[in-house]
């Protein structure tokens, strides 16, 4: 092969996915067998096969068991907004940055103790071990699961206070901001990461995706005096969804 050419799958993967692309092949038609692959391009049965890979690991075709592969509806990505504070209106936070969207958002919640992994330890600088609270969310756009959280706050700064269960208690489903300034911390500082990695079996499960397809994640932490009260995970369906930021020019 020489330098800069594609290897003989790619070159037929792509192929295919133009004609996906372009409507040739429409979402529910039946991708072209392994058999019609290989010749149709003069290729070996473990090409076709690598090319087919491609397509699924991509999210373009799906396996139907006992009847074959086909080609998948395409969503079109809505929008996720993603904002500097705002100050309470007595929603929750989730609801409030969806809001001008017209996302009727929901969501679920759960709420344990937890002994924190050495990665959750050093974003809360704490000590891998200490206790912390952490609540799993499913929030859900008109019934569709859009998004899953997982936040964990350190009982050593919320522990015994009227807010120590996020979701419950005078201050239930109100933002971190409020909960902490309830409690005499001042939040000052918010810092989000986002990345993209495989979403793992389960996250998957829960959020309607296809085995191998990637999720956006968010790693969110925010800061009181450089101290940090709260951290989060929330994983997003890339396909489906795209994060957008609207922030304040200061």
């Amino acid at each position: 092969m020489a330098f800069g050419e594609q290897p003989a799958y790619l070159r037929v993967a792509s192929d295919l996915r133009r004609k996906i692309v372009d409507g040739a092949l429409p979402p529910h038609t039946r991708l072209p067998s392994q058999a019609r692959i290989r010749e149709e391009y003069g290729v070996s049965d473990t090409v076709a096969l690598e090319a087919r890979k491609v397509l699924m690991a991509e999210g373009l075709v799906e396996g139907r068991s006992g009847s074959g592969t086909y080609v998948r509806e395409r969503p079109v990505p809505r929008r996720i907004a993603r904002s500097g504070y705002r100050p309470p209106s007595g929603a929750n936070p989730f609801r409030q940055e969806q809001a001008e969207d017209g996302v009727r958002g929901t969501w679920e919640s759960s709420s344990e103790r937890d002994a924190v992994a050495p990665e959750i330890a050093t974003r809360l600088g704490i000590q891998p071990g200490d206790p912390a609270m952490r609540t799993r969310y499913v929030f859900r756009d008109a019934g569709e699961p859009m998004m899953l959280s997982t936040s964990w706050e350190p009982l050593e700064v919320t522990g015994r206070t009227p807010v120590m269960l996020p979701e419950e208690g005078p201050l239930g489903g109100s933002g971190v901001v409020e909960r902490m300034a309830a409690i005499g911390i001042v939040v000052d500082n918010v810092v989000e990461e986002v990345g993209a990695r495989p979403g793992l079996a389960e996250e998957l499960l829960s959020l309607g995706g296809v085995p191998g397809h990637v999720v956006m994640v968010l790693e969110r932490t925010y800061y009181a005096s450089g101290r940090a009260v709260e951290t989060a995970d929330m994983v997003v369906p890339a396909d489906r969804y795209r994060i957008a930021y609207h922030l304040p020019v200061r």
